[in-house]
């Protein structure tokens, strides 16, 4: 073997090598990728347009992050767990009816009509993981199913019509009501979602609960020969979201400033967006509950970013639909270089 031929072999291993602890630093710390993208967004678009770093800018982008924030925290449990949930925004509108309807037309007080609303949420999240772990139907079929269910449900509930915020108690909008940070504003939703990140994201990293979710995950024939009872767990993720969708529903009340069977159309995308661009993977059992937080916020700086500098938001589809190609191939190329 020749010098040169030694040499190239030696630069090949070099780049092997490279590659390799790439991949090892992006499957331990799954937000990495998407911290470096919501860097590069704010760079890119504060360079372009001034106005995108200026408090009031920042403050809106914050508050319109909030919702689907929320969503994404359990739409990121079900995708832990190798599932899916296309039943968020169904869920979430069906919790925020049931929860105003009953506060400005049936009388009931504020904290009641509210714990009602967390009770739909549950109910719903029980009706799905009753219906995957008993009947052992895919996550997918499932939520499709229960999407036009609980759509239904709402409407003839409802009978399509909103609920305007200055018929509710104070304790449905309050998480509307906003107060400055410096110069930022922020609302009580907005803290509210902050707090469910570091209540559901201690749960999943520091307690045997959320070594179970991961661990169902990513092989479920592992987890049960380990004794992890893969149906309690999954019962648990889907109870789990469904109440974080009726918090969602809450903060949403106070976001819209009234209650419409209409509103969050684009959810079950926006939550899975967030999710996958966050780093998690579709596959279960990879992922971090703050790459989803850096994904919701990565979708609305470009929304923000694209809108304040004159672009077309067909671009903005464009490029988050990029986002999201580029983040299932890196997922991919992760999970080969693990095997």
């Amino acid at each position: 073997m020749t010098t040169q031929t030694l040499t190239a072999a030696s630069v090949l291993q070099g780049r092997k090598t490279l590659a390799q602890r790439l991949q090892s630093q992006l499957h331990a710390r799954p937000w990495l990728s998407p911290a470096v993208v919501l860097v590069a967004a704010y760079v890119v678009f504060s360079l372009v347009n001034p106005r995108f770093a200026e408090p009031g800018a920042q403050s809106l982008l914050i508050q319109q992050t909030a919702v689907v924030a929320a969503l994404a925290i359990g739409q990121t449990l079900i995708i832990l767990t190798a599932g899916i949930d296309l039943s968020v925004g169904a869920i979430t509108i069906l919790a925020m009816m049931v929860t105003a309807k009953a506060a400005a037309e049936n009388g009931l007080s504020g904290p009641m009509a509210l714990l009602l609303g967390l009770g739909v949420g549950l109910g719903a999240g029980l009706v799905n993981g009753a219906l995957v772990t008993r009947l052992s139907l895919p996550p997918f079929i499932v939520t499709l199913g229960t999407l036009s269910v609980f759509t239904a449900i709402t409407l003839i509930y409802t009978g399509g019509t909103s609920i305007q915020a200055n018929a509710l108690p104070g304790l449905l909008s309050w998480t509307g009501e906003s107060f400055a940070v410096g110069e930022f504003r922020i609302t009580v939703g907005v803290v509210l979602v902050l707090a469910m990140y570091g209540v559901v994201g201690f749960a999943l990293s520091q307690t045997a609960w959320g070594q179970h979710v991961y661990a169902v995950g990513d092989d479920p024939e592992a987890a049960r020969l380990s004794g992890v009872s893969a149906r309690r767990v999954l019962l648990s993720v889907y109870l789990a979201a469904g109440l974080i969708y009726a918090i969602a529903a809450w903060v949403l009340i106070g976001r819209a400033g009234a209650a419409s069977p209409n509103a969050l159309t684009d959810a079950n995308l926006a939550s899975i967006t967030a999710v996958v661009i966050g780093g998690t993977s579709l596959f279960g059992g990879r992922g971090a509950l703050i790459g989803s937080l850096l994904g919701a916020l990565i979708v609305q700086s470009f929304t923000l970013g694209l809108a304040l500098a004159g672009v077309d938001d067909h671009y903005r589809l464009l490029a988050v639909g990029a986002l999201v190609i580029l983040a299932v191939s890196a997922d991919q190329w992760i999970r080969k270089a693990r095997a």
